[in-house]
């Protein structure tokens, strides 16, 4: 075999391994690129939350959940405005009646208390449980008898203080009899977030949390006994 021959040979044996190495270190790249892209992937859904909601609570909770780590509850708690003074958040920093007249919900139980010359009672007030009736439980009244019990300042103070527990009521709690700041009890039946007061008013959005108060926004207007 001559020495051009051999050169031949040694010329091609170089240039095959030399594709070897480039193949094998392609094929090693394309694999790694592709178990990076699963593991970036897979920390990913890993990492991933629930959706939440305007207040930040977990959409996929269920109202038990939330009641069971201090969040509010119940489907009417979507209608809360999501930021600013008036939002869950807000609230929480703020006296009851403060925080009542931030929510767009209460403007008319804002007026009441107002009225009554309540305002200072409830903001200096400490640990207690406001049943808060919205605009639409109010509007329930017939309009002649609301205007009458908005002039009457005694009876109107005796409807108002009807709503307020002194104590603070955790929904685990809330189930019961309660004596309220009028002296007659309110009863509460039902579950998380199926309460319902005296039979007929229900808990729309339960567990909101003001600076010194737990309000459960209900929909009818609770009336003392005569």
């Amino acid at each position: 075999m001559t020495s051009r021959t051999l050169r031949r040979k040694s010329l091609a044996a170089v240039l095959v391994a030399g594709f070897l190495v480039t193949g094998l270190s392609a094929c090693s790249s394309g694999g790694d690129s592709k178990s990076g892209d699963s593991s970036t992937k897979a920390a990913s859904a890993g990492t991933s939350s629930a959706p939440a909601t305007g207040g930040g609570t977990p959409a996929m909770e269920s109202p038990a959940t939330q009641a069971m780590a201090g969040r509010p509850f119940g489907a009417a708690c979507s209608a809360v405005p999501k930021d600013g003074s008036g939002s869950f958040a807000g609230m929480a920093q703020d006296p009851v009646a403060t925080a009542a007249s931030n929510n767009p919900l209460l403007s008319t139980l804002v007026t009441a208390v107002k009225q009554a010359g309540l305002v200072d009672t409830l903001n200096s007030a400490q640990n207690i449980t406001v049943f808060a009736p919205t605009n639409d439980a109010f509007a329930k009244l017939p309009k002649k008898d609301l205007d009458a019990v908005l002039a009457d300042k005694e009876k109107l103070t005796k409807i108002l203080t009807y709503h307020v527990v002194p104590q603070r009521l955790e929904p685990a709690g809330l189930t019961g009899g309660h004596k309220t700041l009028e002296t007659h009890e309110v009863t509460v039946t039902g579950a998380v977030p199926d309460f319902t007061v005296n039979g007929s008013a229900k808990v729309l959005c339960g567990g909101v949390q003001t600076a010194n108060a737990t309000v459960y926004i209900v929909d009818t207007v609770l009336m003392p006994a005569s």
